[in-house]
């Protein structure tokens, strides 16, 4: 399969996630759309194609868990990576209950996250837009 336009949803972080991001992103031709909350995040997947959403666990006002429910109250087949201070048990737990795709521990290793967006992306999509 070709993906024509590989969309990413991402959650708006105060610790410069996105230009972050962008890093992986922009050399393979892949969008990353902002969203500052659960609200704007809806409104992005109802306008445009979203392939993934990396949401941030310890986002405000609401947590990162709070926003995949709402996202896959709605658009359940949107695969969600989630990133965390404290992948403990508990919220391990709650995030296989709501079939999110990786848990991945901050600070982020931006080489892990790749290699689940590429492992995503090859499962989910048959692209290996994400390898090496």
């Amino acid at each position: 399969m070709t993906l024509s336009e590989v969309n990413v949803l991402v959650g708006r972080s105060d610790w410069g996630w996105a230009e972050a991001v962008s890093k992986i992103f922009a050399p393979r031709g892949v969008n990353s759309i902002v969203a500052a909350d659960a609200a704007v995040a809806l409104d992005i997947i109802q306008r445009r194609r979203i392939h993934t959403a990396i949401v941030d666990m310890d986002s405000e006002p609401a947590s990162g868990l709070s926003i995949i429910k709402v996202i896959h109250g709605y658009y359940p087949m949107v695969p969600c990576i989630l990133l965390s201070l404290c992948a403990e048990e508990g919220l391990l737990a709650k995030a296989l209950e709501l079939n999110v795709f990786s848990v991945i521990a901050k600070p982020v290793d931006m080489s892990i996250l790749q290699d689940q967006l590429n492992r995503l992306f090859i499962k989910r999509y048959n692209s290996r837009i994400f390898d090496g």
